[in-house]
This record gives C-alpha cells, structure tokens and sequence, in this order.
C-alpha cells in the first residue's frame, strides 16, 4: 500500500476495495479490515478541546458521534459499507475509540442507548473513564412506559444530558402533536438533566421555539450543498435523502434561524455522512454558528478531527451568533 495513502483515505475508496477483488487479489474483507485495525493509540492525554456550555456542563466543541459506535452507517447507496463499519467496529474496537477520544482532548459523546454500547459505557466508567454522556433512544415515543422506562435507565445509567431523537422531533412537529413531544420533555428535566430536541427538520427548532418548550439545547442537521452529490431539484423536496445523500435540505434558512436561537446548538451530519471533507464541515458549521459539531469517528479519524477543530473554532471567534 502507498505509505501517502491515509487510512481514512483507504477506508473510504471503495475503489481500491472493488479493484483488488475483481482481480482477484486474494484478499478478504476481513483482512482489509484488520490493515486498518491497527490505529495508534494517544501516546499522552491531550488537552482538552475548546469547550461551551449546555446548562452547567462544560462541553467540547466536537462531540463523538454515536452511529460508528452502534455500527451504524450511512451507506449512501454502497451496500458493502455497513458490513465493512460492523466488521471494524468490534465490542472492543468502540471501547479503543471511546477511549482514544477522551485522551485526544474530547469530553462528550452522544449515542443511542443500545444493549451493547450500554454495556460498553458502562464498562469504560467502571474503568476510569470521564466522557460525558448525551444519550438518547429510539423506542416509540406513543409506547409511553416504555419510553418512561428508558429515560429512567439513561438517568440511572449516568447519563449527563438526553435528548429526543430527530426522527422522532420530525415525525412529530410535521403532524402537529407538540404534546407528545413535550410530555417526554417534561419527564427528562423531571431528572435534573439538560434535555434537548433533535431534528432534521428546521420547522423542529421553529416549532419547539414558538412553542416556548423548555428544551435547554437542539441538535439539528448543518451541511452546505456544495459536493458532487448534492441535492438538486426535486431532490429537496424531502426533508432528507439517503441516496445520493442530504440531511440538511435548507442550510442558508438554518444559517439565518439559527441566529436567533439563544439555546445551544450541536450540529450533526455536518459532512453529509462523509460527501464533505473534515476540514470544509467544521469550518462551515462553527463560522455560520453551531456551537458544537457531533461527528461520528472511527479511531484512526480522531487525531485529525481534534486539530481541525481546534484550528476551526479559532477562526471563527469573530461569527455574528454568539457561542454558547
């Protein structure tokens, strides 16, 4: 392999992939997988990151993102991808990267409560470990004990702030039932912790907004359309669109709203499940005002994205909407 070529380059060009088995290379998807298990570890605790504020927790500016760390992925219409992220993405490969976050200067992840990322959570602050948790979870939200049941586990578990689930702030706001939404609202600060409302939608921070719910922070979809796969058309019709891939279908609207939300903001799918380039995303998503980026990361992207962040927030300490 081209020493020049970096991993993160490697892992996403399913050309080389394609190209090496068509010609009958010999070698497996395991073994392509296990040429890139072998990420360096920190050598030293960075220092922390920039940070800001979701009620009176210090948060930094990047937070790990959870969808890697459930082996979730955005395949963008490639279907090898999901099993290439479930093959790499073992029990102790997302321990490696919870762990290579916290010592690479990140004190914040947000993640969907499944069994096992539970169990890994778990495991990690049984062990030492400091990352905050911003956890959510995507049962019904009409299965109203269920729903109950896991806001009193992510409470118990430690969790220091939760949040509803964007699928389920869309769903909702679209069909007019704020009341579903803020009942749940009620029974997470009912646990004394930040609560926040989640949404592809810009018509959820809207809503949420002239509604006057008491949410304490948003997480809403941030991306520029400027990438060969952009949507056009009538592609912006939906709200999002897996294929060739958006998640944010108005980013100058959610640019100008934005500016006048006071509540802290963390942006998501800021590189449109990876069409835009680390450096391009961050850039664009603090100086046009979200407060904090959440991206999903494998371990070998950590690095990188700390200092591109870093650099990133530096620039764009003189943006017009205020940081939280």
């Amino acid at each position: 392999m081209n020493e020049e070529l970096t991993r993160r380059d490697f892992i996403k060009s399913s050309g080389l992939v394609t190209t090496a088995v068509a010609a009958g290379v010999g070698m497996a998807a395991s073994s392509v997988v296990m040429a890139a298990d072998t990420a360096p570890a920190a050598a030293s605790k960075a220092p922390l990151l920039p940070t800001g504020k979701i009620g009176n927790l210090n948060i930094t500016r990047l937070i790990l993102g959870g969808n890697l760390l459930t082996r979730y992925h955005h395949s963008r219409g490639q279907g090898y991808i999901g099993k290439l992220v479930k093959s790499y993405n073992s029990d102790a490969k997302v321990r490696e990267t919870i762990e290579l976050a916290e010592a690479s200067g990140i004190n914040t992840l947000s993640v969907n409560i499944t069994p096992a990322v539970c169990k890994t959570l778990n495991d990690h602050r049984k062990n030492g470990g400091k990352i905050q948790w911003i956890l959510y979870t995507t049962s019904n939200i009409e299965n109203v004990a269920k729903y109950k049941e896991d806001i009193q586990k992510m409470a118990d578990d430690g969790a220091e702030a939760i949040y509803i689930w964007g699928c389920h702030g869309d769903k909702y706001v679209a069909s007019g039932q704020l009341d579903i939404l803020g009942k749940m609202v009620e029974e997470i600060k009912m646990h004394n912790v930040p609560c926040g409302m989640g949404g592809h939608d810009l018509k959820v921070v809207q809503e949420i907004e002239k509604s006057k719910m008491p949410v304490d922070f948003y997480i809403k979809t941030f991306h520029h359309h400027n990438y060969s796969s952009a949507p056009k058309g009538d592609a912006l019709k939906g709200i999002t669109s897996e294929v060739p891939g958006h998640w944010c279908n108005n980013p100058d609207e959610t640019m100008a709203f934005m500016k006048t939300v006071k509540k802290p903001w963390i942006a998501f799918k800021i590189m449109a499940a990876g069409a835009i380039p680390p450096k391009d995303a961050f850039a664009y998503a603090f100086k046009n005002g979200a407060d904090f980026a959440l991206a999903g990361m494998f371990d070998f992207d950590i690095t990188e994205d700390c200092q591109i962040t870093r650099d990133a927030v530096a620039q764009a300490q003189g943006r017009e909407r205020p940081w939280a």
